[in-house]
């Protein structure tokens, strides 16, 4: 095994990946609304045919959690790293597996790309997305409250950042990213929804929040994401016995890398390695 050196990453900016980054948000938010609009609106096939409210919200986390899956195990997704999420590009950059400057392009990618895919869901359906039940499918805290939605999103975030860091530090198991990943997404979109909207990403709250004007509890999807992400890295980083490897969310493949990646940096290439260990 050669000699760990330390990780580098390529010079100068990664436009490629910052456009990718802004383009999986966009993909994401648009799988969002249009799920949550066949589902929620009255006038709707679907509407009719799906009374109980649990089933609804597990068919939106299924659409949802499926995009998640298939964004990640995309060509683009293996790319730019699949992050779709300023939390957790933050929660990479923190620990030291992206630069800062690539950290920001990320985020203010993230930003344009979510809001554009909610512009786009409105153009392409109207009031039906915009007007209730579906409201721009806006995150804000449900009838128990901000605490308890504060509370929830800290929670549900540390789950997502945990599993992904535990997986995705592995090589034998690095290739299961995504599918945790959704999952995950899927389960909270069904069971914990009801009490934050299920966010997890400030991203992502502000697509829906900026064209439709509903700021309510905006602060807790900015503090409970990267908060409960960053916990998540303090505890993998005291009782993780595999060192975090890199930002990508699935490194097997052959793309370029533009984090400051150790397999990289040991000159491994990642699908050799997974073929070897398991």
């Amino acid at each position: 095994m050669p000699t760990i050196q330390k990780p580098t990453a390529a010079p100068g900016h990664h436009w490629r990946e910052y456009a990718i980054e802004a383009a999986l948000l966009g993909i994401f938010m648009m799988s969002a609304g249009v799920a949550t609009t066949a589902v929620e609106y009255a006038g709707s096939p679907l509407y009719g045919l799906v009374n109980a409210p649990w089933l609804r919200r597990l068919l939106i986390g299924l659409a949802m959690g499926g995009t998640a899956m298939a964004l990640i195990y995309s060509r683009w997704g293996a790319r730019s790293g699949a992050h779709f999420n300023p939390a957790v590009t933050i929660t990479f950059a923190v620990l030291g597996k992206i630069t800062w400057r690539d950290a920001a392009w990320y985020i203010a990618a993230q930003f344009a790309g979510g809001v554009i895919g909610v512009l786009a869901v409105r153009a392409l359906l109207g009031q039906a997305f915009t007007l209730p039940p579906v409201l721009s499918v806006i995150t804000v805290p449900g009838a128990d409250g901000v605490e308890k939605a504060f509370w929830m999103e800290m929670l549900i975030s540390f789950l997502l950042m945990s599993v992904t860091l535990v997986v995705s530090s592995r090589p034998a198991s690095m290739r299961y990213t995504g599918l945790c990943c959704g999952v995950l997404i899927a389960s909270f979109v069904t069971f914990e929804a009801p009490f934050s909207g299920m966010s997890m990403n400030p991203a992502r709250t502000i697509a829906s929040a900026a064209p439709s004007g509903i700021w309510t509890g905006a602060w807790i999807y900015f503090v409970a994401p990267v908060g409960g992400m960053l916990m998540a890295a303090l505890t993998f980083r005291l009782i993780g016995r595999e060192p975090v490897q890199c930002a990508k969310l699935n490194h097997d493949t052959g793309a370029p890398c533009p984090f400051l990646c150790n397999f990289k940096a040991r000159g491994i290439h990642v699908p050799d390695l997974i073929r070897t260990r398991v």
